[in-house]
């Protein structure tokens, strides 16, 4: 495995022991979930997926398909008529809560049921079959591949989706959804059981990352605008009733399903996301919650924290008469070793023989520590004639 790997497994590894929590129990299939499934996967900014543990394990995308399909009704209605439907305010209530706006009915943001329910009405369609497919399709250019749903989880879930049915009915009531309560609530089922994997979750993250272009496929899936009102709203609601210690402890946009999935972002540097069925009391994975908390302190993460730019650092490139010198400066963040180690490739492999390749990092203003020990490790696995001078 290359270095950020090994850092990645390093934290699976320390996370696993935890055993608190349990999988969701008021949906059977997701209820009979292995527990013990545990998996973690990062992409950055050219498009490599570093992904460790049960990475091949599909499960159903749930909650976390609740930023994709805003980003697709953004894209297609636009900010002022999607926010004529429902609202951007954190709740501080559960997942399922009745959170409507006193006298406009709004719900309170499109992270919480009724809101997504909202969302999932404002993309066009005729009948169920033909808005899932609408749905699918924009969450695959998300993901890089093809999506579909699960059709055991979503019998699952419509047989026991009384709530969100008189959540419907409230927002019908008020004038928030136009047409049939139906069509509305099936679809809403239906993209909650798309399939996806862990390295599908963090592609989609990372496709919000850079501005909606997937990194992986090159594709513009949104345009920046609706990416960045999408993060505004992960920001301050994608945790439900959990986002501001969230917002605390791991500083990331972020969104949790309750089949184990979490996803966060680091904008312009990286995606990242998790996978275990234990759930806590607000709905959001235990171990995910650890890793990406874990994550965010050993690789300094959190966007709140100083940062001089998005942490890949600028260089310039020397010519000497023992051959050349890459000089950084500004920040080196673990998006930024990626870039580094590509440009030595590069300049290595244009030198002749008996030429050296120095690294002048002495004008770093920044670095993470975790940045640092990939940088390290990547330059024990590059040919000779190339050295790091600190």
């Amino acid at each position: 495995m290359d270095p950020i790997t090994v850092l990645l497994d390093e934290v699976l590894e320390d996370i696993r022991p935890l055993r608190d929590g349990a999988p969701a129990g008021y949906i059977p299939e997701l209820a009979a979930a292995d527990p013990e499934h545990l998996a973690l996967a990062v992409v950055g900014p050219r498009g490599r997926v570093r992904a460790v543990g049960d990475i091949g394990h599909e499960f159903t995308i749930q909650s976390i398909s609740k930023p994709f399909v805003l980003a697709l009704a953004l894209a297609d209605r636009g900010r002022d008529a999607v926010l004529r439907k429902v609202g951007a305010e954190p709740s501080g209530e559960p997942f399922n809560a009745i959170s409507l706006e006193p006298g406009t009915g709004r719900p309170a943001n499109p992270m919480v049921n009724a809101g997504a329910i909202a969302t999932s009405a404002l993309i066009p369609g005729d009948g169920v079959d033909d808005r899932t497919s609408r749905i699918a399709a924009g969450l695959s250019a998300f993901a890089g591949r093809s999506l579909w749903v699960d059709e055991q989880v979503y019998e699952s879930e419509s047989a026991t989706g009384d709530r969100n049915r008189a959540l419907a009915h409230l927002l019908r009531s008020h004038g928030i959804l136009e047409g049939s309560v139906d069509v509305a609530v099936e679809t809403y089922f239906r993209q909650c059981s798309l399939l996806v994997t862990v390295r599908d979750l963090a592609v989609m993250s990372a496709t919000l990352a850079f501005g909606g272009v997937n990194p992986v496929t090159g594709e513009r899936v949104v345009e920046e605008v609706v990416a960045r009102d999408v993060l505004s709203i992960m920001t301050s609601c994608g945790m439900y009733d959990f986002s501001g210690e969230w917002l605390l402890r791991v500083g990331l946009p972020a969104k949790s399903g309750v089949s184990g999935g979490l996803l966060a972002v680091a904008p312009s540097q990286f995606g990242v996301a998790a996978f275990s069925p234990r759930l806590d009391v607000h709905g959001n994975s235990v171990r995910g919650i650890a890793v990406l908390e874990t994550l965010a302190e050993r690789f300094g993460m959190h966007t709140l924290e100083p940062h001089d730019s998005v942490a890949i650092p600028a260089f310039t490139v020397e010519d000497t008469d023992d051959g050349r010198v890459l000089r950084l400066a500004g920040e080196l963040g673990l998006a930024g070793t990626e870039r580094v180690v590509a440009v030595l490739r590069e300049l290595a492999e244009s030198l002749p023989q008996g030429a050296e390749v120095t690294v002048d990092a002495r004008d770093l203003g920044r670095t993470h520590s975790a940045a640092l020990v990939a940088l390290r490790a990547e330059f024990e696995q590059m040919p000779h004639g190339i050295r790091l001078r600190e």
